[in-house]
């Protein structure tokens, strides 16, 4: 039979898009709604099909910006033109599957999770097989789920396959096509953690290096500790914060290209290195760091977690709690190495990254002036606050150096540094060390 006649059904999740949309529609019902939490296992007990439908009556999906397999789209394009039947089957909730169908334009027919009965695996075999008869279907899929369909179909289709999936329908029935563009390398992972954004953790050694303590081998090495500690538990919050901001991040021209929102990485591996991550910062801060740090990490995890659901929305209040979590990591620098802290490093600290906060707040929104938009996605920020904001951080930036510039003039640090100060050395950047011990 030619392949025109034969209709072609194609899998949704990890297949026609790079994303599971049961996963990602359960995190934004968490976000949106926290409590929540404590209810959904009631629901799994239930059946997965009464949880897609408890979490699809309470959720909305933008189907326009999900991470679709560019590849298997322009396929089913020129399978449509060619006048073959295209079917959506699917085990994601009904509404979703239709929004997807509508939205794409290439489907006569959707088979989707609905009252019940979970579509997935021998159940979506069963009813191909009901409607279109054994071999009577080709099938598009990209997991062991999928092994049970492939069984009954002509020809399979095999997009982005886990481990051993390809060599699995291959012995189901022959393979037509296979697409392929998930980029899963190390780099991937580097970037979904963020460890470039680690130097900001390098401020836990301020307290160390503005005590003179360089030659302490101790401090030197609980300020490493304190490092790691705050890295691993900074990405656990990375990897959590974009798992709650998908939506917004796709509706973002620079942040749309991040591991999770663009389909890159899976949901699931970030789901299971966040509390492993977590783990691992505080097991370093219970094993090997003074109690006091422990409690600073504890602080810092706490309001970043606050940040991620719920204070980012929140004018202003977001880039005082980020330069607030700047001078946390001093803070816990000086718990780790046990240094007294100064009024005067913390004054200037918090004064100097609220600015930089503002400016980044900014930037952001000249961006969308740029792009002809007033207001941002999953922030509360409109266009007019350009002017607000902009007053703020000029303000506050001109706190920190009136900051510094009253902490050279104390009669300690002119005792500490004569020569310095009477070389003219009094610019608030270099005087920055030495605050620790004023």
């Amino acid at each position: 039979m030619e392949d025109d006649k034969i209709p072609l059904c194609v899998d949704l999740d990890g297949t026609l898009i790079r994303t599971d949309l049961l996963v990602e529609s359960l995190l934004i019902l968490i976000k949106q709604k926290p409590w929540l939490v404590f209810v959904i296992p009631v629901w799994l007990l239930r059946g997965k099909s009464v949880l897609k439908e408890e979490i699809a009556s309470r959720v909305d999906l933008n189907v326009q910006t999900l991470p679709y397999q560019s590849g298997l789209v322009e396929f089913l394009r020129k399978e449509h033109a060619a006048g073959r039947s295209l079917v959506l089957a699917t085990a994601s909730h009904r509404k979703f599957a239709d929004g997807i169908a509508k939205h794409l334009g290439v489907f006569t027919k959707v088979h989707a999770t609905e009252e019940g009965i979970n579509l997935a695996g021998r159940a979506k075999r069963d009813i191909l097989v009901k409607h279109y008869g054994i071999k009577g279907f080709d099938y598009a899929g990209n997991s062991r789920a999928d092994v049970p369909v492939w069984g009954m179909a002509r020809q399979a289709i095999v997009v982005n396959p886990d481990t051993g999936v390809l060599q699995c329908a291959m012995n189901q029935c022959p393979v037509s096509h296979t697409f392929t563009d998930r980029n899963t390398s190390i780099k991937v992972y580097a970037k979904a953690l963020r460890v470039h954004q680690w130097l900001k953790n390098l401020l836990v050694f301020i307290p160390m290096l503005g005590a003179h303590e360089i030659t302490n081998t101790s401090q030197w090495i609980a300020g490493f500790l304190a490092f790691a500690s705050f890295s691993l538990c900074a990405s656990s919050v990375y990897l959590l914060n974009d798992l709650l901001d998908l939506p917004a991040d796709r509706l973002h021209p620079r942040k749309r290209r991040r591991p999770f929102a663009s389909g890159d990485l899976s949901m699931v591996h970030g789901l299971l290195l966040i509390p492993l991550l977590l783990i691992g910062a505080f097991a370093i801060a219970i094993l090997w760091l003074p109690t006091l740090f422990l409690v600073v990490l504890l602080t810092y995890y706490v309001l970043t977690v606050s940040y991620s659901f719920w204070l980012k929305a929140v004018v202003l209040l977001d880039a005082l709690l980020l330069a607030g979590l700047y001078t946390i990591r001093i803070i816990g620098g000086g718990a780790a190495t046990e240094t007294p802290l100064s009024f005067w490093l913390l004054a200037f600290s918090i004064f100097l990254f609220f600015s930089l906060a503002l400016v980044k707040r900014y930037s952001e929104l000249l961006v969308l002036k740029q792009r002809g938009q007033l207001t941002t996605h999953g922030r509360g920020y409109h266009v007019e606050d350009l002017v607000m904001l902009m007053g703020f951080g000029v303000a506050s930036g001109f706190m920190a150096v009136l900051v510094s510039a009253f902490y050279i003039n104390s009669a300690k640090v002119q005792a500490l540094y004569p020569t310095l100060l009477s070389c003219g050395w009094s610019a608030p950047y270099c005087s920055i060390g030495p605050v620790v011990s004023g």
